[in-house]
């Protein structure tokens, strides 16, 4: 059965982002367009003082209407002045403080907004997909990536539009005054932006290779962080550091190098700007002497032009800003549209309480098609049976209890629990009812309360208590200076192998599901442990379908079934007893363990 092509995540663009904030950006656009209409303004007022004040010109009509509640007189022309430049300066502050406030808001909850979304979406990732991503670049994707768009919407997305709205508005009032000075203020427009855009796409370039630098950079921190046992363990401490020094090096190349390119634009920019001004100020003064231009117009008209010529300076000193958003913005996307191999079916149910039985029919699977791991596997456990797998390392053992929790699907076959196909149940459902006691026993940062009911948030302290007391957990944690208060260090290295195991036992008791999974639960324990983990797994394992992967067989004469796997295939099964007087592989790996640990009763029972 084929599962359906899975849908792209919808409302993934910027207006989509935008849109549950529509209200506090149309304040924003409200603040964005008076704070430009304050820059449109700003110069007239100097404009009135030269011209109407100290030239004697008499003002046209719409200013002595407005300025006649005051007087007629030239104070009055200069009081009103002076009164604008003050309402000015006020309505632009506000606008300004309410634009900033309002993006820096927007900006954050679009960033909590999509941080949500890629988590989300990384968590619904099968394992497959998580084996072929680094732990460092996902790590970056959520972080540095999700920063670079909240910073595009908080400083440059209105940022943009007031610059437009500036320049189309300042261009207007300078056609008004002069079209052919507008002309040649407007000139150089043309190779600006032609410059603009070429250093844009070499900028953007420059960002990405710089964004994939630092998330190998990140992938290696994270690796070594989350290793560094193993790393002490086999002192190497030195190579670390030169294999980290090395990526911090081809890190720091690439950003100087980005940083060059962005370094060019703004002289560049600055260059044409000044040929610009040269040229309008050359032909202005020739006007105002020839009697065409007075020097209120002219004053206000080149004060417009360093106006016009600053948004386009900063819509230059955006491309850096606008680069890492449309990067970042990419690599969310490609994260987000990741189509998971593993999904619900159309139309899959939740899964009742399971009674147990577990069926594998012709079984096969392998991460790659052509190296298969599994090949045409069949077994069937019933419920509350104990069942064992062992055999040469490699075999498949763990990729089998990989199916049964559907981790992964089958190339071919079917996975059953209590005779339905496991695909027709949730995910979610199916792997409530199993429980994992992994040979690598891994707990978080938080209380020991809290990592007994990982599997079970809902559980009271009673219950995590009597979970405890049940995987001999609650004596070695009521000694510990906090009790169940105690914070594990990460991935629990503040606890013995012993103590983790019993903790990871009591999380697998407190979730009282009917199938139980153990991955060599004993392994690397001494013996005092390994018989207090023993004690906990007895009582864990009675009353549910239980599936053992063990090394050490002495952990699995018990069992109801054991299954030998050899060269990707079951090779043999039975019970312990029926296995050894066969005389196959099982016997000779008993032989080989029972002969290493105890060569003197080995060679009593071969006698």
């Amino acid at each position: 059965m084929t599962l359906p092509p899975a849908k792209k995540p919808k409302g993934l663009s910027i207006i989509g982002l935008l849109r549950p904030h529509w209200k506090a950006l149309s304040l924003a656009l409200l603040a964005v367009a008076a704070e430009a209409a304050t820059d449109l303004l700003e110069p007239w007022p100097l404009k009135i003082v030269l011209d109407y004040l100290l030239q004697s010109k008499h003002p046209p009509g719409w200013m002595s209407a407005m300025v006649g509640w005051i007087g007629q007189d030239k104070l009055a022309v200069l009081n009103f002045a002076v009164l604008a430049v003050a309402v000015i300066a006020v309505v632009g502050s506000l606008s300004s403080y309410l634009e900033k406030y309002l993006t820096t808001s927007v900006g954050q909850w679009v960033m909590h907004d999509l941080r949500r979304t890629l988590y989300h979406h990384i968590h619904r990732l099968s394992l497959a997909e998580h084996d072929e991503k680094r732990t460092g670049d996902l790590i970056g994707r959520v972080t540095s990536d999700i920063e670079a768009i909240q910073d595009f919407i908080t400083t440059a997305l209105l940022g943009i539009l007031a610059s437009v709205l500036t320049l189309l508005g300042i261009v207007g009032v300078m056609f008004y005054l002069n079209w052919r000075f507008t002309l040649i203020s407007l000139s150089i427009a043309p190779v600006l932006f032609l410059v603009v855009y070429f250093f844009t796409r070499r900028i953007k370039k420059a960002s990405r290779d710089v964004r994939k630098k630092e998330s190998e950079l990140v992938s290696i921190v994270e690796e070594v962080f989350s290793s560094i046992r193993v790393v002490k363990a086999f002192a190497r401490e030195d190579y670390e550091e030169r294999r980290f020094e090395r990526q911090s090096l081809e890190n720091v190349e690439m950003t100087l190098l980005a940083r060059s390119i962005k370094m060019k634009l703004s002289p560049i920019v600055e260059i044409i700007v000044a040929t610009g001004t040269c040229l309008v100020l050359g032909y202005g003064a020739r006007l105002v002497l020839a009697g065409q231009l007075t020097a209120g117009a002219l004053v206000v008209f080149l004060l417009y032009l360093g106006k016009m010529y600053k948004p386009m300076r900063d819509l230059s000193k955006m491309t850096d800003t606008i680069s890492k958003a449309a990067v970042g913005f990419e690599r969310i996307r490609e994260v987000l549209e990741t189509e998971s191999g593993m999904r619900d079916l159309p139309g899959a149910r939740r899964a009742g309480r399971f009674k147990g039985k577990i069926e594998f029919a012709k079984v096969s699977f392998g991460y790659n098609p052509d190296q298969l791991i599994l090949k045409d596997v069949s077994f069937e456990i019933e419920p509350g049976q104990v069942a064992a797998f062992v055999g040469p390392t490699g075999g498949g053992k763990t990729t089998i209890i990989s199916l049964v929790a559907r981790f992964y699907d089958p190339l071919s076959g079917e996975v059953k629990i209590d005779g339905k196909n496991i695909r027709n149940y949730t995910m979610k459902s199916l792997r409530q009812q199993i429980s994992f006691v992994l040979q690598e026993t891994l707990l978080f940062r938080a209380p020991i309360w809290e990592n007994i009911a990982y599997g079970r948030p809902e559980a009271n302290r009673a219950e995590i208590i009597r979970a405890a007391k049940l995987a001999n957990a609650h004596e070695f944690i009521d000694e510990m200076p906090e009790g169940y208060d105690t914070m594990v260090g990460e991935r629990g290295v503040t606890l013995s192998g012993g103590q983790r195991q019993r903790i990871a036992i009591a999380r697998a008791v407190i979730r009282n599901t009917p199938i139980l999974v153990l991955d060599e639960p004993t392994s690397g324990l001494d013996a005092a442990s390994e018989q207090a983990v023993f004690e906990a797994l007895d009582r864990l394992m009675k009353g549910k379908t239980s599936i053992v992967i063990a090394h050490h067989l002495a952990t699995i004469r018990g069992a109801k079934i054991i299954f030998v796997v050899k060269d990707n295939t079951l090779v043999e099964r039975g019970t312990h007893d029926e296995l050894l007087a066969a005389g196959g592989l099982y016997s000779e790996l008993y032989d080989i363990q029972f002969r290493r640990e105890d060569p003197q009763a080995a060679d009593t029972r071969k006698a």
